[in-house]
């Protein structure tokens, strides 16, 4: 057996009357892709915060190199270790460029010169796992898209000055990385495995796992359920041992192209082709990340070069910086989209907003023993659920969603993938950007994105992997 990188046994943690961790045991190999998979809440995050010393546990032993670790395990401590981790709510500080987030987790580089050095170690590693990213050092953090701070805290998380990197926790790594540019990412996994280094993957993107784990561990409930080689599970095992049934989805009939158009809008960028949404249709919009997609959302929100029929509502994927209110509880981050028609004789009427509060968090399932509890006591996840039940919780008739499926579990998307055809049925139009190819069978068309331009409209018969790629390299549209 290969030498241990680290290992935790009996670990457990409590948070008030929720019992996060039940006594979890974790170990992983040198040069081993661990897979940790579970539905929102199971316990993944916390797990990783207590690996990477974020986190004391009230129970539990941790290992280094099959020696106990007899000191206080802190972030620090791990840092010394070679432990880093990318979580899943990125950690970058958003005034600060590139290379100055580098300095945050390299004590070494310090006097005369520092920041050249910086630059050349991130530009370095963020040209060997993701070449033509077309992010600079000196780009601060907040003027970056989603996906480019994803990528630069990944390739921070890879960088070395002194000391050895041990192991290296990505939780959801590819949640804001269109389809090539996480195939990068895995190619990357693979080869620095090969190396020596542990990786602990975390995705419910269950195809990533499958392909690119050694092992894989499930968790429920604050527990390990499963502990196996990738090779023994399916894709079907793989979702039974988390709890769920794995479900086949087929394309619904065709939408009337009679209906009502609800929506017309021309991209900013130029291009002569142009968007149209009409009544009770799913419509996706694709391509690379970062080519468009999220301005024609926020231009249609704004009703900017956009024909708009009807109240809309919109489904931020960065929760943190636009979705969620941070110091507000869950309920009413639920009912902040409802509130004109919550009002009695000009005032709110509190009995009935914490009914609907309830009533969304039974629909969407929000694990939360209160919904008067803050926002930020839920998982990622769960805070996601949170967001798309204030949406179908409103009047809206179109709602926007930006790549809203992040670090949601497949139980999860499962539900909400049902219940946004429910309501298409009932006439509320969707426009939905994704950066998981798979979402596009659950759109009518989609509208593939290049250089800020439409450069392909796919019906549903047409929306294969295939060709979403084929048309966002080609040179000339189709």
């Amino acid at each position: 057996m290969s030498e241990q990188a680290i290992r935790l046994d009996g670990v457990e943690k409590s948070f008030g009357a929720v019992r996060a961790l039940a006594g979890v045991d974790l170990t992983v190999a040198t040069g081993e892709c661990l897979g940790l998979v579970g539905h929102n809440g199971a316990g993944k995050s916390t797990l990783m915060h207590v690996l990477s010393g974020n986190l004391t546990p009230s129970a539990g032993t941790l290992s280094i190199a099959g020696k106990p670790y007899d000191r206080l395990w802190t972030a620090a401590a791990a840092q010394a270790e070679g432990v880093r981790c990318v979580f899943q709510e990125l950690s970058l500080c958003p005034n600060l460029t590139v290379a100055e987030n580098v300095r945050i987790v390299h004590r070494s580089l310090k006097g005369f010169g520092w920041k050249g050095r910086a630059h050349a170690l991130i530009r370095q590693k963020l040209d060997e796992i993701f070449p033509n990213h077309g992010i600079s050092p000196d780009d601060e953090i907040a003027g970056l898209a989603i996906g480019q701070r994803q990528m630069a805290e990944i390739a921070r998380a890879f960088t070395l000055t002194d000391g050895r990197l041990r192991l290296v926790i990505l939780d959801e790594p590819t949640s804001s990385l269109d389809a090539v540019t996480a195939q990068q990412l895995l190619a990357y996994v693979k080869k620095e495995t090969a190396r020596g280094t542990a990786i602990i993957l975390i995705s419910h993107l269950l195809g990533e796992i499958l392909t690119t784990a050694d092992r894989i561990l499930v968790m429920k409930d604050g527990k390990t359920v499963a502990d196996r080689k990738a090779a023994d599970f399916t894709r079907n095992s793989l979702v039974a041992a988390m709890g769920s049934e794995a479900r086949e989805h087929t394309r619904g009939v065709a939408k009337n192209s009679t209906a009502e158009v609800m929506v017309r809008a021309q991209p900013r960028s130029g291009g002569s082709a142009s968007l149209e949404a009409r009544k009770g249709e799913i419509i996706g919009l694709t391509g690379l990340a970062g080519h468009g997609q999220t301005r024609m959302l926020l231009q249609i929100y704004e009703r900017r070069q956009a024909e708009v029929k009807g109240a809309l509502s919109f489904i931020a994927g960065d929760r943190q910086s636009d979705g969620v209110f941070n110091l507000w509880s869950i309920g009413r981050n639920i009912t902040t989209r409802s509130l004109a028609a919550l009002r009695k004789g000009g005032l709110i009427d509190l009995a009935a907003e914490q009914r609907l509060a309830e009533d969304w968090k039974q629909r969407m399932a929000i694990r939360t023993p209160d919904v008067n509890n803050n926002i930020l006591t839920l998982s990622g996840g769960n805070q996601q659920k949170a967001l798309f039940a204030r949406a179908l919780a409103s009047d809206a008739a179109i709602i926007l969603m930006d790549d809203p499926m992040r670090g949601v579990d497949i139980g999860t998307k499962q539900e909400v993938y049902a219940m946004i055809g429910a309501e298409a049925e009932k006439g509320r139009t969707f426009i939905w950007y994704t950066t998981e190819i798979e979402e596009l069978t659950h759109c009518d068309r989609a509208y593939v994105f290049r250089n800020g331009a439409i450069v392909a409209a796919l019906g549903s018969d047409e929306l294969t992997e295939e060709k979403v790629l084929q048309a966002s390299f080609a040179e000339h549209a189709a």
